[in-house]
């Protein structure tokens, strides 16, 4: 049984559904984690708790070393999730157990195509995270060669998958982008690494965001130098559709882990904040 938005081919319409409709003022939320930092029993009710908050989405990521692509922040936990000795098959069988239980958050799986993907092959890959009851997946590194196989097995799996593109990127990888994203559309505010990006710029996002509405029917999330309940409100605003925090909440977990401090409650008041701050 698959729970959640599902869709059947990468060329069908994209699910409009995938962020809740909340309005400009209200955008949608997802919330990035490294599974097995915190431990993946702790992370359980840590995953329940965000679905009672209701935090749309997930993006849960099979832990990899040395990604280019993040700061320190998340390398840092991306190594203690590994030093955990978590793997795609425990996070394959950890998403099978939560996903049942979410009322309200999907769970996108992020896995680094070296690291996780490349080992079992794609339509594997593909298979088994649609399988478990991912809503989407989300694949970092992947090589162009690659881009058109993975397009058909998602299509054969009936897994949505998530594409990305920078507010920076040329007009034909915007369209690419458009056109081929199902579950939703990530657009990365900023190049560089996680957690070093300043918060992202009106004016360079407003009209990359027009651009995109016109081309997809999918949601637009933007990323990267999104850190607090202002900057969520502040995307929704310019017309996206959900903004992604991911360092800032790795990094609250990483203190309350070092301090023996509450975790959940470090959490719980994190999401809160995120959820009230106004537009100035």
């Amino acid at each position: 049984m698959k729970w959640g938005a599902r869709g059947t081919t990468v060329s069908q319409s994209a699910d409009r559904t995938f962020f809740t409709a909340r309005g400009p003022s209200d955008p949608g939320l997802a919330l990035f984690l490294n599974a097995g930092d915190p431990g993946l029993d702790q992370l359980l009710e840590l995953v329940l708790l965000l679905d009672d908050a209701e935090v749309d989405c997930l993006e849960l990521a099979v832990p990899f070393p040395d990604s280019v692509t993040d700061g320190p922040v998340i390398r840092r936990s991306a190594r203690r999730a590994l030093d955990n000795g978590v793997d795609l098959d425990a996070v394959l069988e950890f998403i099978g157990r939560v996903r049942p239980r979410l009322r309200h958050t999907k769970v996108a799986l992020l896995a680094d195509w070296r690291h996780s993907v490349r080992p079992v092959g794609i339509e594997e890959f593909l298979r088994r995270s649609h399988d478990c009851g991912t809503d989407a997946v989300l694949l970092h590194g992947l090589p162009p060669r690659a881009g058109a196989r993975y397009l058909e097995a998602a299509e054969r799996t009936g897994q949505p998958i998530v594409t990305s593109c920078y507010a920076g990127s040329g007009p034909d990888v915007l369209a690419q982008a458009a056109r081929h994203a199902t579950a939703y559309l990530y657009l990365v505010a900023h190049y560089g690494r996680s957690g070093t990006a300043p918060a992202p710029d009106a004016r360079t996002l407003k009209p990359v965001l027009t651009a995109l509405r016109a081309m997809t029917a999918a949601p637009v999330a933007v990323g990267f130098g999104v850190r607090t309940g202002e900057d969520v409100r502040a995307m929704g605003a310019l017309g996206a559709d959900a903004a992604i925090v991911g360092t800032a909440l790795v990094d609250r977990i990483e203190q309350a882990q070092r301090s023996g401090g509450d975790l959940l409650a470090e959490v719980e008041r994190f999401v809160t904040a995120l959820r009230s701050a106004p537009v100035r």
